[in-house]
């Protein structure tokens, strides 16, 4: 498959702590308005400047730059760093949130090299799985765990967040030398 020339323009690089996060903030809001509209209180959909500072100081804030603009993001957190629930709280699961790509650059293949990205540090970090939480698959938001699952994300269990208006289902897939046995 032949990546979308949008994708090859960004450039992937660690949040520089210093940077000015009403960018990021803002491309959050921008990219889950649609769930928003839909009815789903993510938290990306609401959350201040100071909550994204917070969030992306908790783990690796990884940005996709072209011109200079924010066009992507993800937060990637160690086994150390992952925490929540019975399967988040295991030592050896790593995990991935606050993942965004700005509308016009989805389906751009943008999403799947930050996706990419988020895996292989865990598996650097020596983590055995990567786990992420979404909405539980219902509409508005069922395309989200069937993205996920042809990625290689199984259900591991369901959550309630008290930040949310909505029950999440944790997924989870095997990375490293787990991938390679599974």
């Amino acid at each position: 498959m032949t990546a979308h020339p949008l994708a090859d323009r960004a450039v992937l690089q660690k949040l520089d702590p210093a940077a000015p996060i009403a960018e990021l903030t803002a491309l959050l809001h921008r990219a889950y308005a649609p769930l928003a509209a839909r009815g789903l209180r993510y938290m990306a959909t609401h959350q201040s400047d100071a909550v994204t500072r917070e969030r992306a100081a908790s783990g690796e804030c990884w940005v996709a730059l072209a011109e200079g603009r924010i066009v992507g993001t993800i937060l990637f957190k160690a086994a150390c760093r992952t925490a929540g629930s019975a399967w988040l709280d295991r030592p050896e699961v790593a995990s991935l949130g606050q993942f965004a790509v700005r509308p016009d650059w989805q389906g751009s293949g943008l999403g799947a090299r930050l996706m990419d990205l988020a895996e292989r540090r865990s598996a650097e970090t020596g983590a055995v799985e990567i786990a992420l939480d979404t909405a539980e698959p219902a509409e508005p938001a069922e395309h989200l765990v069937a993205l996920y699952r042809r990625r290689g994300y199984r259900f591991i269990e369901h959550a309630q967040w008290s930040h949310t208006n909505y029950r999440s289902v944790i997924m989870s897939k095997p990375v490293g030398l787990a991938q390679v046995a599974a």
